[in-house]
């Protein structure tokens, strides 16, 4: 007889034979020379961390589980047989998902089969010595019939009930072999009637292995749940506002690509129709139910419409297309070929403005949107209430009052005020007012701060700031200047209707004295609630940039004469000094 393996002994306890059954003594000692070798191989093991991981689709179960018991009884009866197996594994794949759960669901089932068969086997009699009683009396012992317990089929359908495993018990004794009525009955108790593996269950009852392994019988169509349509766009939501500077270091400040135009009936996005689900069905042939996909809604917004069809989103009109955070609209443009002067006279408009030309000196271009000037702004008043985009720059003759509440992109400024809610962006800044409440970047082209005050709430950047004649350059960091500056001239407009109100009170009742006085006490009490907001975006704004280190000043080159302002802090600069990153350290203007 072979040694027993120490492996497949501590993981099912089988011993191999040559097909004879020894006594009850000779396998008692082949089983303790067996848990010797496994002790002795356990103790020449190598460390844990050097053995193979667990395989998590096998179910391993010890000497003394009932399965491996009776597996035993079943090899001492008929001789060798195959080793048991019982791995949750077919051709779609294995069990990863929950498999610790799967698992100790397939242990409690077949614990409890193997642990009621085991208790149906009768124990042997101990053998008594021989008297002198028994040797006399001649009694005649009645034959006990032999012992039948035909083989039982098991089947164990997992949690999400797709698929469906069968482990046959032996017959022990004189009992029943494993037959096509035996596994016809036990699938009709069961309800497994979908996804039948019949070949299989067919040859089953003749084959080798049929007894202590698990077989895929039956195997479900899993559901496919629908997926959500989207919404697929023609134009982006977001346009990044950047420029880009050629070899040179030339911005075109022509071709800024902030504007997406579209024209009427155009579509600007449609929608990705839904896909449908597909219903699963289990092994007890119960239909599982698919989600269907959701159909999504067309942002629409003003000026647009939804085809008739209602899977795309058309312009009504031709325009500028952006994405409002929620839904697409479409602004009106304004095209002005020529220049803004006597011909056009001033521009008041809700929507967006582009002016091929110029702005003539003592015009005024008025608009909620965006502007675009490609040719040169002058003595003018230019407001946006988006993006400004002046692509040859302002001239302003100490006289220019621009106004953008976004960005401002200009070829260079000379001579204007300036203020600008977002960032500044140009080439070169000359004796100018600029109230930024962004960042001044002036890094493009010749990239100068000459004159004038610059004041910006974010940081400046720039290569040369003041000239080498020591012209006076201001640059005030930190606060809110545009903001700063709305609120001084609220102020000083409070400060007027509050004269006024007073002058009314002191005049004898009259309609128009009672209709004047209302008015101004609504005027005050709005300028009152724009003056705290004011205070605490300030507070805000204070707060962020203490976080991100605090506002600077970054310029390659700083003559004398630049005076430089952090907070409450003044600092002139009296030599020449490069590679300047100014900015405020424990209370003090540091320039390096």
């Amino acid at each position: 007889m072979e040694r027993k393996s120490g492996f497949w002994g501590r993981l099912f306890g089988f011993k191999s034979g040559d097909g004879k059954s020894g006594g009850e003594e000779t396998q008692k000692k082949d089983r303790m020379q067996s848990i010797s070798d496994s002790e002795t191989q356990e103790d020449q093991m190598p460390l844990p961390d050097l053995q193979p991981k667990p395989d998590i689709n096998q179910l391993f179960l010890s000497q003394e589980h009932p399965f491996i018991q009776l597996y035993e009884k079943w090899k001492d009866q008929v001789g060798y047989v195959p080793l048991p197996c019982l791995r949750l594994e077919y051709d779609g794949g294995t069990l990863d998902e929950g498999i610790e759960k799967e698992m100790a669901r397939l242990r409690k089932a077949i614990t409890a089969v193997a642990a009621d068969r085991l208790s149906q086997i009768p124990k042997e009699p101990e053998p008594k010595p021989p008297s002198e009683e028994d040797e006399e009396a001649e009694e005649e012992v009645e034959e006990t019939p032999p012992f039948q317990l035909d083989a039982l089929p098991l089947i164990y359908v997992t949690a999400n009930q797709l698929t469906a495993w069968l482990v046959v018990f032996p017959p022990i004794g004189e009992g029943k072999e494993l037959d096509l009525e035996m596994l016809a009955k036990i699938l009709k108790e069961s309800g497994v009637s979908y996804g039948l593996d019949k070949e299989l269950l067919d040859s089953l009852p003749n084959a080798k292995n049929r007894y202590f392994h698990l077989f895929l019988i039956a195997q479900g169509r899993d559901v496919v749940h629908g997926k959500d349509g989207y919404i697929e766009d023609f134009f982006k939501r977001t346009v990044k506002k950047k420029y880009e500077a050629d070899e040179h270091g030339r911005v075109d400040y022509f071709n800024l690509n902030l504007v997406q135009n579209v024209e009427k009936g155009q579509p600007i996005c449609k929608i990705i129709p839904p896909v449908d689900g597909i219903p699963g069905r289990n092994v007890l042939d119960e239909e599982i139910p698919s989600k269907e996909g959701k159909m999504p809604v067309l942002p629409k917004g003003r000026n647009t419409e939804a085809s008739e069809d209602g899977m795309q989103l058309l312009a009504v009109k031709a325009g500028r297309v952006e994405f409002s955070g929620r839904s697409f609209v479409v602004k009106s443009v304004l095209e002005i070929g020529g220049n803004v002067d006597f011909s056009t006279g001033n521009i008041n408009f809700v929507g967006d403005v582009h002016i091929h030309g110029d702005v003539s000196s003592g015009f005024s271009v008025r608009t909620i949107g965006d502007i675009t000037i490609d040719g040169v702004v002058e003595a003018a008043e230019i407001e946006a209430g988006g993006d400004l985009v002046v692509s040859k720059g302002i001239l302003g003759d100490s006289r220019a009052m621009i106004r953008a509440h976004h960005d401002v992109y200009a070829k260079y400024l000379e001579n204007c005020t300036v203020h600008c809610r977002g960032n500044l962006q140009t080439d070169c800044i000359v004796n100018c007012d600029v109230y930024c409440d962004g960042e001044v970047s002036v890094r493009s082209g010749r990239g100068t701060i000459i004159g004038g005050r610059i004041r910006a709430a974010q940081g400046i950047t720039c290569k040369i700031v003041g000239s080498k004649s020591e012209s006076v350059t201001s640059v005030f960091l930190g606060g809110q200047p545009f903001a700063d500056f709305e609120k001084e001239s609220l102020l000083l407009n409070i400060k007027k209707q509050e004269a006024e109100l007073e002058r009314l009170e002191r005049q004898p009742d009259s309609p128009t004295r009672t209709q004047r006085m209302g008015k101004l006490r609504l005027d005050l009490s709005i300028g009152r609630m724009k003056v705290n907001q004011f205070d605490k975006e300030l507070k805000k704004i204070q707060e962020k940039m203490e976080e991100q280190g605090g506002c600077r000043l970054i310029c390659d080159i700083a003559y004398p004469g630049m005076m430089l302002t952090i907070g409450e802090l003044t600092k002139p600069l009296e030599k020449e000094t490069s590679w300047v990153n100014a900015r405020l350290v424990d209370g003090e203007i540091c320039m390096m």
